[in-house]
């Protein structure tokens, strides 16, 4: 065992053994992020980014190998890029100079829609086309592949935020809405936060609404919803699942089986569904009578909740790839992987492993660089190090860009295939970070040989200093506040 994975092992422990809780990377992509589909024409893409990138991937000399980079783009960010043509072209444009191949694009968060829809509310769609006449996933797409740039849909996949009023639990009823261990929905949580006395000791990881995986239709909703997606937009490169988990409270227990801490999934449907699906009493002892130390057959109860998640996974890859073989499916993902496991019912590593992901993307958002080393180094000496792009807290180190240029370096130094900054918007708030990323570029390092647009490929990450041509949105009205 390496250095590294020995650094990367004790953490875990500790931070379990502690029962401590890194909240700071538990879903700021979540970010949530988009996927891609069948890249761009190599007669039309000769010298654009993306073509550099998998020329050199697919090179036999080690040394050729050219990191992909790819960046979050908000869709209610600070800069709004969707909501305004000119901002699109900016997007292009900016992409571009930052040596970027990926975008991950955000078109679908709590329950609403930036893309032509009928099963998530369309409401920003239609306001976008009114007012400016484009399709603004259309233009993306359009300009885009004119630059030989590849486009992930990002999917805000089991997050509602505060969206009460969403399509699916319109349609579905307040059952597909999670249920905590005590018998609580989060529709009842005020603000979003816990309710007392629990707040005085517990926080939400990311304060909100969420789904229930295992409430009955809530998965075949999802499914449904992200294949419209993919269907109206065939030439996506690739879907980016996001929030693709249970929900956290922090500190976190590893699990149900201990009794203590606060986990969801308790709803009445997914209770059904267990006992139905695995001829077990649960999880509560007494179902009458919900208590948080009277759990039975805990092991089991987080193993199906765990399939739960998995079980989506599998489901969209299935429905998507049928009509589109080509595409790219990956997933932002929480960096802390048996917390992961353990906490949020995400087996990410299984999906790599399987083959249910093209790609996961683990966001490494910290300010510890120790700690990002540790992770790092861990996931490159992965056996599907191929298949894992190292998402990073660029916007963490506004004011101190060298920071971020030291973090993507690391990334570099490991040999990942691929890099994804959070993000756009944060890029566009501080042009002295912006120049630092800029100047890195995506530029060729050492390591095994990975195809751009195999299951092994993926997004990059970026830094550095202040030089500072200022991004093309300056001046625009792109920084203004959500």
């Amino acid at each position: 065992m390496s250095a590294g994975l020995r650094a990367a092992a004790a953490l875990s422990a500790a931070l379990l053994g502690l029962g401590l809780c890194l909240g700071l990377a538990s879903g700021c992509a979540e970010r949530e992020v988009a996927p891609v589909a069948a890249g761009p024409d190599p007669a039309e893409t000769a010298g654009t980014p993306a073509a550099a990138a998998q020329a050199a991937a697919e090179s036999t000399t080690p040394e050729a190998r050219h990191l992909f980079r790819g960046v979050w783009v908000l869709c209610e960010g600070s800069a709004r890029t969707l909501e305004d043509p000119q901002r699109i072209e900016e997007l292009i444009a900016n992409a571009q100079a930052l040596g970027v191949t990926d975008l991950f694009v955000q078109v679908y968060r709590g329950g609403r829609a930036w893309y032509d829809a009928t099963r998530a509310d369309p409401a920003p769609y239609r306001e976008i086309r009114e007012r400016t006449g484009i399709d603004p996933l259309r233009r993306t797409l359009d300009r885009a592949r004119a630059s030989g740039l590849r486009v992930h849909a990002w999917v805000n996949v089991f997050s509602l935020n505060a969206n009460r009023d969403a399509p699916i639990v319109r349609d579905l009823g307040e059952a597909a809405v999670l249920v905590d261990r005590r018998g609580r929905s989060l529709l009842d949580y005020p603000g979003g936060e816990l309710p007392r006395p629990d707040r005085d000791w517990y926080r939400m990881g990311t304060p909100g609404l969420y789904l229930d995986p295992g409430a009955p239709g809530v998965r075949e909703r999802l499914v449904e919803t992200f294949a419209e997606l993919v269907d109206r937009y065939p030439d996506l490169d690739g879907i980016h699942l996001d929030y693709i988990r249970y929900p956290g409270v922090l500190p976190f227990s590893p699990g149900s089986r201990f009794g203590v801490g606060l986990d969801f999934g308790y709803g009445e449907g997914s209770r059904l569904r267990f006992r139905a699906d695995t001829g077990l009493q649960g999880p509560y002892r007494d179902p009458d009578h919900p208590a948080r130390s009277a759990i039975v057959h805990a092991n089991a109860w987080d193993r199906w909740r765990r399939e739960q998640v998995t079980g989506l996974v599998r489901d969209l890859r299935t429905r998507v790839l049928a009509d589109h073989p080509e595409l790219l499916v990956s997933a932002a993902v929480i960096a802390y992987a048996d917390r992961a496991y353990l906490s949020l019912n995400q087996d990410w590593r299984s999906w790599v492993r399987e083959g249910l992901v093209d790609f996961a993307v683990p966001m490494v958002y910290t300010l510890d660089d120790a700690l990002f080393r540790h992770q790092v180094e861990s996931f490159a000496a992965s056996p599907e190090r191929e298949r894992i792009w190292m998402g990073t807290g660029t916007w963490l180190f506004a004011s101190r860009p060298a920071r971020a240029v030291d973090q993507l370096s690391v990334v570099r130094e490991v040999g990942s295939t691929g890099e994804v900054l959070f993000s756009y918007d944060a890029l566009l708030e501080s042009q002295p970070l912006f120049a630092a990323v800029r100047d890195m570029g995506a530029t060729p390092v050492p390591g095994p040989t990975a195809s751009a647009t195999s299951p092994d490929g993926a997004g990059n990450p970026s830094r550095e200093t202040a030089d500072a041509t200022p991004p093309a949105s300056a001046g625009t009205g792109a920084g203004a506040g959500p």
